[in-house]
């Protein structure tokens, strides 16, 4: 096998004391026995067996992993070492402790495979350096999939799709989106990014700081010109560990650094007008959802500091832009959250725990 053989796709794996997950979630990925396919484990300073784990399997998988060791960063420093060195023509980043099936990345693959090399520099308006017409042309620069939670002690697979969003296994615009259902969004685990979209969009995520693929999932959006949906199962996300960061317990301790990921992205939307209209119908939208999410946990701390916090979250927004703060103010969950009051609070809470108890969250 080729050591030089041209990546068409990254997967990169931010890897922190994960000696227990990463050989299944390498080996889900190395699947197809594709050579065109490149494994970066990003070792973020593991202290467990994790490097030696990592070093074996690059041993074993010449020039098909690769291994990067680096003093701990977090999940984020761990994203950003993955973009500056992975030599894909598309990045998708796969957490140690999931995986991906192997059906769907062939068909994945075999889209891939079929794009230019190549595609123009884009400006965050959307416009090419040649046209905006070239958006007809070139590579897709988002490909998004479904993905399933994996939930510890169910044996229900619950598939997140976009099928009424979008049309599937067409070249997509902005503007050719059905509107997105009130908690529908595209996260991290969705998305297939063009490797030099991420680039151009200068995607550089904070380091030491939880709840970053939220603003991977938004910031470089407005670089994204083309889009393609394929309705198939890629992505399995394994959730319910203990001391997962998603839980809620969890998300109540670290709700600060959902504070600091609504600044970043509430200073990385375009204003209207500036992107095409889908885009910021769905920006707005997404951080809406961002916004009603880090609020319920400021609510649910019973914290009154963090109610304090709270007001001052939507009064950054206002600061940052009078007109995105009235719009992402209009989505119904943005009215749902901000009841007024310890009524108005014990609201959202019981609101909270009874969707929590009916359908479960991440």
């Amino acid at each position: 096998m080729s050591h030089d053989t041209p990546k068409t796709l990254t997967f990169v794996v931010p890897t922190f004391n994960m000696q227990m997950y990463l050989e299944r979630c390498v080996d889900s990925l190395m699947s197809t026995n594709s050579d065109d396919v490149e494994v970066l484990i990003v070792d973020d300073g593991s202290s467990d067996g994790t490097p030696e784990l990592a070093d074996q399997l690059e041993a074993d998988n010449p020039g098909i992993v690769r291994v990067i060791h680096q003093e701990n960063k977090g999940h984020g420093g761990a994203v950003n070492t993955g973009i500056a060195n992975a030599r894909g023509q598309y990045l998708k980043v796969v957490d140690a402790d999931d995986w991906v099936g192997t059906d769907s990345l062939r068909q994945l693959l075999a889209v891939m495979r079929q794009q230019p090399a190549q595609g123009p520099q884009v400006s965050q308006n959307g416009e090419s350096a040649e046209n905006a017409s070239s958006a007809q042309n070139g590579p897709i620069d988002l490909f998004v999939t479904d993905y399933v939670y994996d939930k510890v002690g169910k044996h229900h697979k619950h598939v997140v799709n976009f099928g009424n969003v979008m049309a599937r296994g067409r070249r997509l615009g902005w503007d050719d989106l059905n509107h997105f259902g009130i908690a529908q969004y595209m996260i991290m685990h969705a998305l297939t990014f063009r490797t030099e979209v991420l680039r151009q969009a200068k995607t550089t995520l904070p380091e030491h700081t939880f709840y970053v693929d939220f603003i991977y999932a938004y910031q470089p959006f407005p670089w994204v010109r083309s889009i393609m949906y394929l309705g198939t199962p890629l992505y399995h996300y394994f959730i319910g560990r203990e001391g997962q960061s998603v839980q809620t317990d969890v998300m109540i301790r670290r709700v600060s650094q959902l504070v600091q990921v609504n600044r970043i992205m509430a200073a990385a939307t375009p204003e209207r007008g500036t992107v095409p209209d889908g885009l910021y119908r769905y920006m707005i939208h997404f951080l809406s959802i961002e916004s009603v999410v880090t609020s319920a946990f400021l609510i649910l701390s019973r914290e009154p500091r963090n109610y304090e916090v709270k007001k001052e979250l939507w009064a950054n927004l206002e600061r940052t832009s009078p007109s995105i703060a009235a719009d992402v103010r209009r989505q119904l969950p943005s009215r749902a959250i901000n009841l007024r009051g310890p009524v108005g609070r014990t609201i959202i809470r019981m609101g909270y725990h009874i969707a929590e108890g009916a359908i479960g969250f991440n």
